[in-house]
């Protein structure tokens, strides 16, 4: 496996300031006549311009002689090289990938919606030219497998019955952002690039289910809901037993006890307001 080496290039200007001394010597040949030395000035002139480059921040340089890899250029400026280089300019700025949305099914085989952005940047200059045939390309086949793998590996949310899945795609959104740059990073190595970041920028159940995983999603929350009333309300019935047994303010048997409850619960936990009911009798008539 080919990896980056740097290569320390001369200065350009010095290159520069002797292409005007050839230029000069050239012409001075051609006016005295000397033909032979005018060429031989105007080629090496040639080869002198040849090996000029401009190398501009957070850019970089791969030069190769004859199909063998002699280095990278990183020192940003005029720089020269051997003119009988062959170069490749490659930009090491972050780079976004705004991956297309993917419909995949999730680890209980539910069909969901996913896309992710990735920030990422060229680190191996050697590996990304050489190891891979377009690693613009890679990057935008690696990242969708990725986010394949991702979905497939967590449930979109958890509706268990006793919720046992720790981490879904929906609610340890950090989690699976951390995983996800993880396995980016894994799989782009070979092509000397590193993922800065990576997010999901959108997940949804697909359109077919939607509206049945809308439904069950809101009967788990009245579920829940019940359940916080229920057990609210029952605190609010044993305090007040506890209470009125404390103070002595009326002494209930079993029956009324069990009917107070009952009455109790009725108006804690119904749906709508209680109407009162005035009895103008005892308990037993």
């Amino acid at each position: 496996m080919i990896t980056e080496k740097n290569l320390n290039p001369l200065s350009g200007y010095g290159m520069l300031v002797l292409s005007f001394l050839l230029l000069a010597g050239a012409v001075a040949s051609m006016i005295a006549l000397y033909v032979p030395v005018a060429i031989i000035l105007i080629l090496l002139l040639a080869l002198c311009l040849k090996g000029s480059v401009i190398v501009n921040p957070n850019e970089a340089v791969v030069c190769t002689l004859f199909g063998d890899y002699k280095g990278t250029v990183k020192k940003h400026g005029f720089q020269w090289v051997n003119p009988f280089y062959l170069t490749k300019r490659i930009s090491l700025r972050a780079r976004n990938h705004n991956g297309q949305s993917l419909k995949v099914n999730d680890n209980i085989g539910n069909p969901i919606e996913i896309a992710a952005v990735i920030v990422w940047q060229v680190q191996d200059t050697a590996k990304a030219v050489f190891e891979v045939n377009d690693y613009n390309q890679y990057v935008a086949i690696q990242s969708e497998a990725a986010v394949r793998h991702l979905a497939g590996c967590y449930p979109y949310d958890d509706f268990n019955e006793h919720g046992t899945a720790q981490i879904t795609l929906r609610g340890g959104a950090d989690i699976v952002s951390e995983l996800l740059e993880k396995e980016l990073n894994e799989r782009l190595a070979p092509a000397g690039i590193k993922v800065l970041e990576a997010r999901i920028s959108h997940l949804a159940y697909a359109p077919e289910i939607a509206g049945a995983m809308l439904r069950r999603q809101q009967a788990a929350a009245v579920v829940a809901a019940r359940r916080l009333i229920v057990e609210g309300a029952v605190g609010m019935v044993e305090m007040a037993l506890a209470k009125l047994s404390e103070r002595e303010i009326v002494h209930l048997d079993e029956e009324r006890k069990a009917a107070m409850v009952s009455n109790l619960l009725v108006v804690l936990c119904g749906d709508k307001d209680a109407s009162p009911v005035i009895n103008a009798g005892t308990l037993h008539n």
